[in-house]
C-alpha cells in the first residue's frame, strides 16, 4: 500500500475559495478514485491561502484485475448466415479481441453480441496521473483569472506543484501557454517566517515538515488554534471574545500560522451603539469583538485580531491596527452624531431619490405601499387601535435609516440604526423595536420577529417585493434569486406559524396584486396570472418547509395540500395556520396508529363515492339522503351516525382540533363495515338508480367529512 501527496502551491487564495474547494475535494475525489476501481483507507484535505493538498492514504500499488462484461450489436446485425458481418468485426476490434471471442446471449430485447474481458489492473501511477489534472482544474468558483499567456484559469496564479507517491516523485506537468509548471518535493513555508523552500522527504511527512517550516495545513488544527488563542487573548484584558462563526471560517483560511493580538480602542467610542463597534470590528476589519462577561452586550475597549506575521512583532501589529480601528469609529461617531441632529421622520423625502427597481420607482413608493399592506393585514387580524397606530407609524418609518450616512457606510446596520434613531427622535419604543424587526429573519437560522408591529410590517414589506417583482415577469428559475424571493415567502410563512397568525393570504394576495396592477402601468403580467403565480409560489414554498423543516411525510403534505386540487390549495393559503396544523397532527396519527384505524373505511367509502355525482363540501345528510329507500338497518344506521358526526366534524375544523373527528370517524368505522360487509350489507351500486344514488350520498357524505382533515386518497398505507 502507498501514500499520496498533492499540494498545489498559488498565490494567495480568497478564503471562500479554500473552504469551498475542499469541501468539492471532499466530494469528488472519493467518487473518482471509486470509478478508477481504486479505494484508498483515508484522505485528508488541507488548505491554507497559499496551497492546497490532500493526502491519500492506503493505496493498492496498481488497480485490482476485473473481469468487465461488454454489450455490442444485435445478433442479426452482428451475424448473417452464421459468418460476421462488418458491425461484428468492428465491435471485436474496438474491444481488441477476435471474432471467435464474441458471444451471443439472449435479451429482454432480443439476442446480442457480448464479450467478456479480463482486464489486468493499471499501475496507481499512471492512473493517478491521469486524475490530478481534473482534481485541480475540476474546482469551481467566482472570479477565476488567467496568468501569463496561456488558457488555465484558477482563482490565483499556481506556482509549485508537489506529487508524491511515498518517497518518488510522481512527474506532473501542467502546461499554461509558453510557462509550464512540473511537480517536484519542493514547496514553499511561511512567507514571512520561513523564506526557504521546503523539502519533502515522504508524502507522509507533509504536515509535519510544513509545521516545522511555521504553516499549520490543517484548517480544523488553525482554527482551533484562533479560538484558544482568541480566548486567551480577551482573558488578559479581563474579558471574553465573542467569536462570530463565519467570521472565524473566514480568518481560519487568511492566515497559515495564526498569532492572536490584542488590541485597544478609545473607551469614549463605547458610547456609540455595540452594533455598530462591532460591525465595524467584524465586517470591515476581521477583528474579534471583546465582552464583559459571557452573554453580555457590554464591550470592553478591546478588540483580538488574527496576524499571520512574525509573533515578535505583536505589538507593532497591534499599533497598527489600532490606529485603523480608531480612524473607523472616528467616522461612525461622526456619522451617529449627524444622524441624530434630525428626526427619523425627516429623512423620508430623500427615500423619493433611491430607486427600489427600474420599473417599480422609489423606496418612498414602496413605503406607502407597505403602510396599504400593513393596514390589510391589521384589518385580518382585528387587533387594537392602538396596535393598529404602532403597526402605521412603523411601516412609515421602516425603511427611512436607509438614507442616513451610518447606513449609508454600513448597510448591514439597516434596521439597527432605524431603531436607534427612532429611539432619540422620541419614537415609542414599540415603533422603533418593529423598524428593527420587520427585517427579521435576515436569514436562515435568524430569529423571528416577536412583536406584533414587527411581524405585520415584515410580512407588508416583503408581500410587496414579492408581487412587486412578480408583476415585472422576474420569477425565480434555477438557483438564480436576484431579489431574495423564495426567503421573502418563507420568512412570512415562518413568521405567521411561529406567531400564530390568523392571516387570509390568498385575500391578502387578491387585494394586493389588483391594487398593484390597476395603478401601475408597467407591470407585465396581467391581475389573474400573477395571482396564480404567486399562489403557486407560496404552496411550494409551504410544501417545502413542511416535508424539510417539519419534517413531514410527503404524501400526507399531499393530502392536505391536494395534487391539482383547488378546495385544497385555496384552502391551504387561506388559513396558513390551519394547514400548518392538518399536517402535523396526520403526522402524529400516523406515529401513534391511530390513523390505521380509520384509513381503510374512508378509502372505501371515497372510492366509491367517487362514481356519484355529490360535491366535495356537503356534510349534512338531511337534505340529501331519502330514508324511505332504504332497504337494510346497516343504511339507517349509517344515516343517523353521519348525522351525529355533522356538529363534531364542524367542532372539530372551528376549534383546529381534529382529534375529535378522528375520534368520530373511529366510531362511525363498525358501521360502515356493516353497510358493506356485514349481515346486513347492501349492494351499492344498486340497479335501481334512486337508490343507488342514496347509498353513493352515504358514502360521499362521509368522504367529505374525512376531506375536512385531509384527502385520503393521497395517502400512502402505513
Amino acid at each position: 500500500m502507498v501514500t499520496f501527496l498533492l499540494e498545489v502551491g498559488t498565490e494567495e487564495l480568497p478564503a471562500s475559495f479554500v473552504s469551498s474547494a475542499l469541501e468539492q475535494w471532499r466530494s469528488r475525489i472519493p467518487a473518482s478514485l471509486s470509478a478508477a476501481f481504486l479505494t484508498p483507507t483515508a484522505i485528508e484535505y488541507y488548505g491554507t491561502p497559499r496551497r492546497l493538498a490532500l493526502l491519500i492514504q492506503g493505496l493498492p500499488n496498481q488497480q485490482p484485475d476485473r473481469e468487465e462484461e461488454v454489450k455490442g450489436p444485435s445478433a442479426q446485425a452482428a451475424f448473417k448466415d452464421g459468418k460476421p458481418t462488418k458491425a461484428a468485426e468492428g465491435f471485436a476490434r474496438s474491444r481488441g479481441v477476435e471474432v471467435t471471442a464474441l458471444e451471443i446471449r439472449s435479451t429482454d430485447k432480443g439476442d446480442f453480441v457480448f464479450v467478456r474481458q479480463q482486464i489486468p489492473g493499471r499501475p496507481i501511477a499512471e492512473i493517478l496521473t491521469e486524475l490530478v489534472s481534473d482534481w485541480i482544474f475540476g474546482l469551481e468558483g467566482k472570479r477565476f483569472m488567467r496568468w501569463g499567456d496561456g488558457d488555465l484559469r484558477f482563482p490565483r496564479p499556481i506556482r509549485w506543484l508537489v506529487a508524491l507517491l511515498d518517497q518518488a516523485v510522481l512527474p506532473i506537468t501542467l502546461v499554461n501557454g509558453s510557462e509550464s509548471c512540473s511537480s517536484d518535493r519542493v514547496s514553499q513555508g511561511h512567507r514571512v517566517l520561513h523564506s526557504q523552500p521546503v523539502i519533502i522527504p515522504t508524502a507522509y511527512e507533509y504536515a509535519a515538515c510544513l509545521r516545522a517550516a511555521s504553516v499549520e495545513v490543517d484548517p480544523a488544527e488553525r482554527q482551533r488554534q484562533i479560538v484558544s488563542q482568541t480566548q486567551t487573548a480577551a482573558q488578559s484584558v479581563g474579558g471574553i471574545a465573542s467569536i462570530n462563526p463565519d467570521l472565524l471560517a473566514e480568518v481560519r483560511d487568511l492566515v497559515e500560522f495564526p498569532t492572536a493580538v490584542v488590541g485597544k480602542f478609545d473607551a469614549e467610542f463605547l458610547a456609540l451603539p455595540a452594533e455598530v463597534i462591532i460591525t465595524e470590528m467584524e465586517s470591515h476589519q476581521r477583528y474579534f469583538p471583546v465582552l464583559k462577561a459571557a452573554g453580555s452586550s457590554e464591550l470592553l475597549p478591546y478588540f483580538v485580531t488574527i496576524s499571520n506575521g512574525d509573533p515578535a512583532k505583536s505589538d507593532l501589529i497591534a499599533a497598527g491596527n489600532e490606529r485603523v480601528i480608531r480612524a473607523r469609529l472616528s467616522d461612525g461617531k461622526y456619522f451617529f452624531d449627524l444622524d441624530r441632529k434630525q428626526s427619523l421622520e425627516s429623512y423620508l423625502p430623500r427615500l423619493e431619490t433611491v430607486t427600489f427597481q427600474e420599473d417599480l420607482g422609489s423606496v418612498r413608493a414602496k413605503v406607502d405601499r407597505i403602510g396599504a399592506i400593513a393596514a390589510r393585514i391589521a384589518d385580518q387580524l382585528q387587533i387594537t387601535p392602538s396596535e393598529r397606530t404602532t403597526i402605521q407609524r412603523a411601516a412609515l418609518l421602516c425603511k427611512a435609516d436607509l438614507v442616513t450616512q451610518m447606513v449609508g457606510e454600513f448597510p448591514e446596520l439597516q434596521g439597527v440604526m432605524g431603531q436607534k434613531y427612532a429611539l432619540s427622535s422620541g419614537e415609542s419604543a414599540d415603533v422603533a423595536n418593529a423598524i428593527f424587526e420587520h427585517y427579521l429573519p435576515r436569514g436562515a437560522g435568524d430569529q423571528l420577529p416577536q412583536s406584533l408591529a414587527g411581524q405585520a410590517v415584515g410580512i407588508a414589506d416583503r408581500l410587496d417585493t414579492l408581487v412587486s417583482i412578480f408583476s415585472l415577469g422576474m420569477i425565480p428559475s434555477g438557483s438564480s434569486d436576484p431579489f431574495a424571493l423564495r426567503r421573502a415567502a418563507t420568512a412570512i410563512i415562518n413568521i405567521a406559524w411561529d406567531a400564530n397568525l390568523a392571516l387570509n393570504l390568498d385575500q391578502l394576495l387578491q387585494a394586493i396584486v389588483t391594487e398593484f396592477v390597476s395603478s401601475h402601468a408597467k407591470a407585465k403580467v396581467d391581475a389573474a396570472t400573477l395571482i396564480n403565480q404567486l399562489k403557486e409560489f407560496f404552496l411550494q414554498r409551504i410544501r417545502t418547509l413542511l416535508q424539510e423543516d417539519r419534517q413531514i411525510d410527503y404524501d400526507l403534505v399531499n393530502a392536505v395540500l391536494g395534487e391539482n386540487d383547488a378546495e385544497y390549495t385555496d384552502r391551504a393559503l387561506q388559513d396558513l395556520l390551519d394547514v400548518r396544523d392538518r399536517a402535523q397532527f396526520l403526522q402524529s396519527i400516523r406515529q401513534n396508529k391511530k390513523l390505521d384505524s380509520i384509513y381503510e373505511t374512508v378509502n372505501r367509502a371515497s372510492r366509491l363515492a367517487a362514481q356519484g355525482e355529490l360535491d366535495t363540501r356537503q356534510l349534512d345528510p338531511k337534505s340529501l339522503i331519502d330514508p324511505k329507500l332504504f332497504q337494510q338497518p346497516s343504511e339507517q344506521a349509517f344515516y343517523e351516525a353521519l348525522v351525529q358526526l355533522v356538529p363534531q366534524t364542524q367542532s372539530a375544523q372551528a376549534e383546529r382540533n381534529y382529534q375529535k373527528l378522528v375520534d368520530a370517524l373511529a366510531k362511525i368505522a363498525p358501521v360502515v363495515s356493516n353497510f358493506f360487509d356485514g349481515e346486513q350489507s347492501v349492494l351499492v351500486m344498486d340497479e335501481n338508480l334512486k337508490i343507488r344514488r342514496n347509498r353513493l350520498n352515504l358514502l360521499g357524505l362521509l368522504r367529505n367529512h374525512a376531506r375536512v382533515l385531509a384527502d385520503f386518497g393521497a395517502i400512502v398505507k402505513s
